[in-house]
Formats: structure tokens, sequence, C-alpha cells
């Protein structure tokens, strides 16, 4: 996400032809694609943020088609959101272009300079999850 405030994956190049989603919609799309369907409440407990703020980001991800709203499929009463077959494919097109960027810093490392970067990038990230106790889906 360091990568991505100072602008190298969603700055101005995010506005170009090439990349489909801003920095909100990319990390909402990425945890219901790990998830499956989320509800709002879900969301909020994922990511710390209150409704209001996840009512208008999913709200804009419906007008571009990027999720729908769908019955809870266990059967509860929230309605939840559901990544498009529109939003996986801009998803997994921006991630491509994502990991081109990175691949680019990172030409000139060796294997093991990057794997023992990959390592430690994983445990402060675990670190962060711990300490906010917002643990993130891996595969």
């Amino acid at each position: 996400m360091l990568l991505s405030r100072h602008g190298y994956l969603f700055g101005s190049r995010a506005r170009s032809e090439r990349w489909h989603l801003d920095r909100s919609a990319y990390i909402l799309l990425s945890r219901i694609q790990m998830d499956g369907p989320m509800s709002i409440g879900q969301l909020s407990d994922a990511f710390g943020l209150d409704a209001s703020t996840l009512n208008r980001q999913t709200a804009a991800m419906m007008r571009e088609g990027l999720v729908e709203r769908i019955p809870d499929p266990e059967g509860g009463v929230a309605r939840k959101f559901r990544i498009t077959r529109d939003g996986a494919a801009a998803l997994d097109a921006d991630r491509g272009l994502n990991l081109e960027v990175i691949s680019g810093l990172l030409d000139e490392w060796t294997p093991e300079e990057i794997a023992g970067f990959a390592t430690s990038l994983e445990r402060l990230n675990r670190a962060i999850e711990r300490l906010e106790g917002r643990p993130w889906p891996r595969p």
C-alpha cells in the first residue's frame, strides 16, 4: 500500500486507459474476491471503515458494474456485494499491471534479495494485522 500512497500503482497512471480501478475499489474487490460476498457490516469489520464510507464506495462500484448486490447466500438479513465478471476482469487486469510495476522496481534485485524482501514484508503485514485485529485472507 505504501507504493500506492506514493502514486506508483494508483497515481495518474490509474486514470489512463491501461488501469481500471481506483485504490478503494481495488482493495475492496480484492477482499470480496478472496472472501466471497460480503455485507457492509463485514466490510466495515474487515477494514475498520464506517458504513457511510463503504456505502459511497460500493455505490460507485455498482454504478461501474464491478459488484452487484445479492441476498445473503446463507439466509441472513443483510444483502451482500458480489464481484461481477467485469469486476473480476478489471481486478485481474490491474493486479497484472501492479505486478508489472513491482517487477520493474525489483528487476536489479537478486532472487535471494526478492525472497528475503517477500518474507520480511509478509512478517510486517502479519504484525500490522495482529495490531489492528484485522487479518487479511490469503489463498
